[in-house]
């Protein structure tokens, strides 16, 4: 399964980050993103709001259900173990974090699951990847920018990198450029007042976009 999810990510590139929303949208979202070509869907935990997480690990869960190999769906902002076992229990197949907690990174490999641990610098990214992440997600990418990621690149390029925070169709395919394997996004691929109106076909067109861009 973790050599699946590796082949997709380095194919498609792109990995849809979702916040806020329950299962019912978050399959719409879905749906849309499989028809634009975007093959991952990482919906996030609400450290604020315990209360939510249920919602997350049904949102994975259904996304995993309904689109069973199409769209491979994981949790975000994975910030302990409990939530990392919601994740597994839902059917999630990898782990995004904010931050290096090499004790998590190490757990989700011996669960046989992808981590992508966010990291800034040179230290934190090969603290990482010792600890057994698949992928390294350098977070903000926008604010450092591409000529960053480039320049750490030279010395790690071992590393299999993801830029995230910032990143959207302008600029996209200056990171992959830089060196990126992929990238996390959110923008227009998770516009609210599109969601709220029910325009899944302009979402469904964000998504192509995006992944058309990455694969420039």
């Amino acid at each position: 399964m973790k050599s699946e999810i590796e082949e997709v990510v380095r194919s498609s590139k792109i990995v849809a980050i979702v916040r806020g929303y329950g299962p019912d949208i978050c399959l719409k979202l879905a749906e849309a993103y499989a028809k634009g070509g975007v093959r991952l869907v990482e919906v996030t935990f609400n450290q604020k709001a315990p209360e939510s997480w249920k919602d997350t690990a049904a949102a994975i869960r259904a996304i995993r259900e309904r689109f069973a190999g199409v769209v491979r769906a994981g949790a975000g902002t994975v910030l302990t173990e409990e939530q990392l076992s919601m994740c597994e229990d839902a059917g999630g197949e990898y782990m995004v974090t904010p931050n290096v907690d090499e004790a998590l990174i190490r757990e989700c490999a011996r669960r046989g699951l992808v981590s992508m641990p966010g990291a800034m610098t040179p230290s934190e990214a090969v603290i990482a990847w010792k600890a057994g992440a698949n992928f390294v997600k350098v977070f903000p990418a926008s604010t450092l920018g591409p000529a960053y990621i480039k320049a750490i690149r030279a010395p790690l390029s071992h590393i299999p990198m993801l830029a995230v925070g910032g990143v959207g169709p302008d600029n996209v395919a200056d990171f992959i450029h830089a060196g990126c394997v992929g990238a996390g996004v959110g923008g227009n691929l998770t516009n609210r007042e599109w969601i709220s109106e029910g325009k899944w076909e302009l979402i469904a067109d964000a998504a192509r976009l995006i992944v058309e861009r990455a694969q420039a």
